[in-house]
């Protein structure tokens, strides 16, 4: 089964949350109706700003554990090298 990685903000700079997911969509619509993390509701993180594929959730699995103990200033230069717009990819996606 294949999965992602990604990472939520509610601003440029702002608040980072980074989770895994086998359907990237199914779990963007539970964050943004406020059924997804309760910490994502208590600071609006709804902005998703990097999405990585991976063939395997596995491969997805261990890149969120990886991500979450980077420093934060190395989270924030992997999102501006790929989005330095900090655009909201969920909208790009839905067309």
């Amino acid at each position: 089964m294949a999965g992602w990685t990604y990472i939520l903000t509610n601003k440029p700079r702002g608040v980072l949350y980074i989770g895994v997911t086998a359907d990237l969509a199914a779990r963007m619509m539970q964050h943004r109706s406020g059924n997804g993390s309760k910490f994502c509701r208590r600071y609006g993180l709804t902005r998703l700003v990097l999405a990585e594929p991976f063939d395997d959730i596995s491969e997805a699995i261990a890149r969120e554990k990886a991500m979450k103990a980077w420093k934060r200033d190395w989270k924030i230069e992997l999102i501006e090298k790929s989005n330095p717009g900090w655009d909201d990819l969920f909208e790009v996606m839905q067309g």
